[in-house]
Formats: structure tokens, C-alpha cells, sequence
């Protein structure tokens, strides 16, 4: 090929690829995050990625607040990604699998003989959440002991004593002891510490230059802590020591080494065509260390994390090569609202983008949303009431003044609470970060 007609055919591809990276509304994106900061709604860090490539990425909030001293959030500020730790620890069990030194019918027993069902639990009863055993976060006191450093020992006795939520292979539910145990056999096998497994086997393999795993956060490294708002505040929340959750979620990253994880992993630079095809296998809709998540007719598959306030998620849509991630530090209007608003801009689903902006509402047009909304399965009840133009909730003597935003929905800034109701099913939906809450109205 001549020169010149190789140049202009490299100029053409330029011109190509700057069109499509401006041909979302990074504008509308901008916007949103914007919105986002200035509320008090969010903190943390974004990234989009297409083919490979950073296409978008925006930080909003602190990374470090004490007082008067803040630390802005940037693009390689470093988050801790809790449960996505489970997808780092799958894919090198399936690497020691592709290496003939496990397989997903080997049993527990072979590693960890004192833990009940040990013999009849295997591998990819781990991987699929399938295993029965208990959940060691959910012991009644874990609070008062996440910050205090575990050995290995004693995380298995408390995991050995605790009673099987059910037979292994009956169902599906998820545990965050299976890859704590996934994690250890890793270093077993291995003869590593999990630490320096991950580094060899994935961090250094693909280049990532901001993943490893977490110890005490020291924000003069550009580490997180993370937060709540709370009495129009951002309040500091203890931190776990990482010894507790190992495999399970001693992990720490950003958003764009979390994109460029999730596509080399679909790319085949980790793990074999076969063994992807083996994890991303739903049962139950369980994959082997990784999630389906669709978003209208788009399917993807990732996992999303929290531990303290910390709130992330991952996601890689295969048909459009596309990889999105978000970290947050602190979160009012919840890490899935977000991902899910930034899909809705991407892919410029009609929609209107909020902006957070406080709507003026007359006493007439509140009336709709009055009365007693409950849930027996939560055990709560909720008053909704209005002073005038002002709507109100209490429950179990607590009042809640909501600030109207539009579209049915309110936020009460001062406790960081979001509440969307739903006149047509006469629902009340209350938000708390990543949890949400169903009600209905009282007849």
C-alpha cells in the first residue's frame, strides 16, 4: 500500500473512532454526576469504557473528609469493591481447573474436613452459592468484631459451629463464607497467600496498575473511606479489617481497572472460551461467581460489591463491548440508580435526566400521596401527612420532612433517605443506599 494511501487510511479510522467517542451524551452524563455532587447525593467514581477504551470517566465528592481538610475524588482514587472480590477469586479457581490442579466435582472435605456437609459439598456448589453454608456476615455480632483482625483459624471455626441453612445442591443462596473458603483453598493449592495469587494471576497479567488487596486505608495513598450523610453531614464509617473476607472481599480497585478486569476476562486473556462459558452459566440465576444483569432488552453479566459505605458495581455487556463500573464512597440516591441512569444516557433511552432541582408543590397536589402505608413482612408503618404545602412521614415516633423532586419522588436530605411513591398501585417505595423498602397503602 502506498504511503499516502496508508496515512489518509489512518486518518479516516481517527476520525471513525473520535465521532463514535463523542456520539453518546457526555453532555447529559456531565449533568447527571453534576447533579449528583451538588446534592450531596453521591460520592465516588465512574467509567465507561467501549472496545477496550476509556470512553468516559467522572469523579464527584471526596475521597477524605476531616473537618475543614477534603481530598477530591480523581480517576485512580482507590475504592474498596467488596463482593466484586468473589470475581477475581472464580476466575483463578478456573485457572487452577484449566491447570489440572482442581476440579468442580472435587469436595470440601478434601481442604476443610470439619466443616458440616464437607464431603458432600464441591466446588461448584461454592461457586454457585449452592453450598448451604451459613453466612459469616450475618452473625448477629459481626458489627462489633469486622474491625478486629481474624486469622484464618478462626474464621473456619466460626464457619465450622454455624449451622447449614440448608442440604448442599437444594437451592441457591448467597453466602459470603463460599468464597472466604474458595479464597483459602486458592492459597492451598497455590502455596501463596492470596495476595500475592491475585497479583501473579491476574493483576500483573492484564496491567492493572490501581487493584490489590486492601489493609488499613491510608488516604494519603489516594484510598477511600467511606461515608453516610447524615444531619446534613458526611460522617466517617469504621472500617473492616481485610483479613476478615479474604477471597470474599478484601479487595480494592477503581472503576477503570474494574472495566478493563471485566473485558479481558470476556476476552479470553484470563480464562479459557470453555471456562467462561462454564461461569457465566446461570442455575438459579447464579452464575459461578458472577451475575446476569439486563438492562431493557441489553444483557450483561458483573457483580456489584459493598462493604462499610463503600457501594460498587461491574458490568460488561458482551454484544456491545461495552464495560461500565462505579464506586462509591457514600451514597444516598443508591449505586444501582445511578448505573441504571447512566445506562439510560448511554444508550439515550427517552427519559427525562434528573437534576435533582427542588419542585414547589401545592397542598392539593400532595393529597394523592397521604395515608398509612405498612409491610408485614418488614414489621413497619408508616404515617404520610402534610402541613400546608409540606409532606410529611413518621414512623415508630421518627418524622421524616420530604423534599419533593418531581416524578412522584422526595428526598429528606438531613437523613439521606430517597421515598418514591407509586399512586396508581398506591405504594411507597423507601430507599436507603442499597437497600429498598416496599409498602403499601392501608385501605
Amino acid at each position: 500500500m502506498p504511503k499516502r494511501i496508508f496515512l489518509l487510511s489512518i486518518f479516516h479510522l481517527f476520525l471513525i473512532t473520535s465521532a463514535f467517542s463523542q456520539s453518546f451524551n457526555k453532555a447529559g452524563l456531565d449533568s447527571f454526576m453534576n447533579a449528583l455532587q451538588r446534592r450531596n447525593l453521591s460520592m465516588g467514581s465512574l467509567a465507561i469504557s467501549k472496545n477496550g477504551k476509556i470512553i468516559y470517566s467522572k469523579s464527584i465528592g471526596y475521597s477524605f473528609i476531616k473537618g475543614e481538610e477534603k481530598i477530591p475524588a480523581n480517576e485512580k482514587t482507590e475504592y474498596r469493591i467488596g463482593s466484586i472480590s468473589k470475581v477475581f477469586t472464580a476466575t483463578m479457581i478456573f485457572q487452577l481447573i484449566e491447570e489440572g490442579k482442581l476440579n468442580l466435582d472435587t469436595r470440601l472435605d478434601k481442604y476443610f474436613p470439619d466443616i458440616t456437609n464437607a464431603p458432600r459439598i464441591t466446588i461448584s456448589d461454592l461457586l454457585n452459592h449452592r453450598s448451604g453454608i451459613h453466612d459469616y456476615t450475618e452473625d448477629p455480632h459481626f458489627s462489633e468484631w469486622m474491625g478486629k483482625p481474624r486469622t484464618h483459624q478462626e474464621m473456619l471455626t466460626m464457619i465450622s459451629v454455624s449451622k447449614p441453612d440448608f442440604t448442599p445442591g437444594e437451592r441457591c443462596s448467597y453466602s459470603s463464607s463460599n468464597f472466604l473458603l474458595l479464597g483459602y483453598i486458592i492459597e492451598k493449592i497455590s502455596g501463596q497467600s492470596y495476595s500475592d495469587a491475585v497479583n501473579q494471576r491476574v493483576i500483573s497479567k492484564i496491567g492493572l496498575r490501581n487493584t490489590y488487596y486492601g489493609t488499613k486505608i491510608d488516604p494519603l495513598k489516594n484510598e477511600s473511606y467511606s461515608y453516610r450523610f447524615i444531619n446534613n453531614r458526611w460522617e466517617q464509617k469504621p472500617e473492616t479489617d481485610m483479613s476478615i473476607h479474604g477471597g470474599a472481599g478484601s479487595m480494592v480497585s477503581t472503576p477503570g481497572d474494574l472495566t478493563k478486569f471485566i473485558e479481558a476476562l470476556f476476552a479470553g486473556k484470563l480464562i479459557s472460551k470453555k471456562s467462561l462459558e462454564t461461569m457465566t452459566t446461570l442455575k438459579d440465576g447464579y452464575g459461578m461467581g458472577i451475575f446476569p444483569f439486563s438492562f431493557h432488552e441489553k444483557n450483561a453479566f458483573g457483580h456489584s460489591g459493598k462493604i462499610e459505605e463503600f457501594s460498587t458495581n461491574v458490568q460488561y455487556f458482551p454484544k456491545d463491548s461495552l464495560a461500565i463500573s462505579f464506586c462509591a464512597n457514600c451514597q444516598v440516591f443508591s449505586k444501582d440508580d445511578v448505573v441504571e441512569e447512566v445506562l439510560n444516557i448511554y444508550f439515550d433511552i427517552p427519559h427525562h435526566i434528573p437534576t435533582f432541582q427542588k419542585v414547589v408543590m401545592n397542598a392539593w397536589e400532595l393529597e394523592k400521596y397521604l395515608g398509612i402505608y405498612s409491610s408485614s413482612q418488614l414489621g413497619i408503618k408508616v404515617e404520610c401527612t402534610k402541613d400546608n404545602d409540606v409532606l410529611k412521614l413518621e414512623t415508630r415516633g421518627q418524622l421524616f420532612i420530604l423534599e419533593p423532586l418531581g416524578n412522584d419522588k422526595f428526598l429528606n436530605t438531613r437523613y439521606g433517605y430517597f421515598f418514591e411513591f407509586k399512586p396508581s398501585t398506591k405504594e411507597l417505595i423507601i430507599k436507603e443506599t442499597d437497600n429498598n423498602y416496599y409498602l403499601k397503602k392501608e385501605e
